[in-house]
């Protein structure tokens, strides 16, 4: 089993900064693929950004040159840097790691709010 915890997340205005972190337990950190999704009140979760095992990254575009997710292997840690925030990124964010060899695993962190606001 693997344990996901979030943290970083708060109140923030309208063009701030936060940097979200999650730690993930295990000794195979390395080998999962991470991701940050988020829901905001009455939408559906949607990935925000996500990076493989090897370093590719990919975002959702409302994001793209404002986030940066990133991963320490060595701290079993994966990292988004938000910039520019925007009201509209107001959500709970979550970790995702995920095992995409043998039987698939999605394992959740329990999610940390991020607002924006004035």
């Amino acid at each position: 089993q693997v344990q996901v915890v979030e943290s970083g997340g708060g109140l923030v205005q309208p063009g701030g900064s936060l940097r979200l972190s999650c730690v993930a337990s295990g000794s195979i950190f390395r080998l999962y693929a991470m991701g940050w999704y988020r829901q905001a009140p009455g939408k559906q979760r949607e990935l925000v950004a996500g990076i493989t095992s090897g370093g590719s990254t990919n975002y959702v575009d409302s994001v793209k040159g404002r986030f940066t997710i990133s991963r320490d292997n060595a701290k079993n840690t994966v990292y988004l840097q938000m910039n520019s925030l925007k009201p509209e990124d107001t959500a709970v964010y979550y970790c995702n790691a995920r095992k995409n060899w043998g039987t698939k695993v999605d394992y959740w962190g329990q999610g940390t709010q991020v607002t924006v606001s004035s």
